[in-house]
């Protein structure tokens, strides 16, 4: 993947998970409430905190995109789990 396709990319992710974060509210309303973040995660905000951790989720990856920092991040986190038999 180019550079630039790399930043802009990366940039983008960026630009809608803070908007996730910030329209929360917007994101309830229009796709409604999801009954698994309500049970677990709070009495009557546990959607929009489920929108905003999603949000920062996908900040993020954005800015492991954007700096090439998301291969080394998948292989440091769960690289053990996908190595042959008994490499190390």
């Amino acid at each position: 993947m180019s550079l630039l396709t790399r930043i802009f990319g990366g940039m983008a992710a960026v630009a809608f998970g803070i908007l996730l974060v910030m329209k929360s509210e917007w994101m309830l309303q229009n796709f409604g409430t999801i009954s698994w973040a309500e049970q677990h995660l709070g009495l009557n905000g546990g959607s929009r905190l489920f929108y905003k951790l999603i949000g920062i989720v996908v900040i993020m990856i954005g800015f492991m995109l954007a700096t090439n920092l998301f291969g080394g991040f998948l292989q440091g986190t769960l690289g053990a789990l996908f190595r042959p038999g008994g490499a190390r």
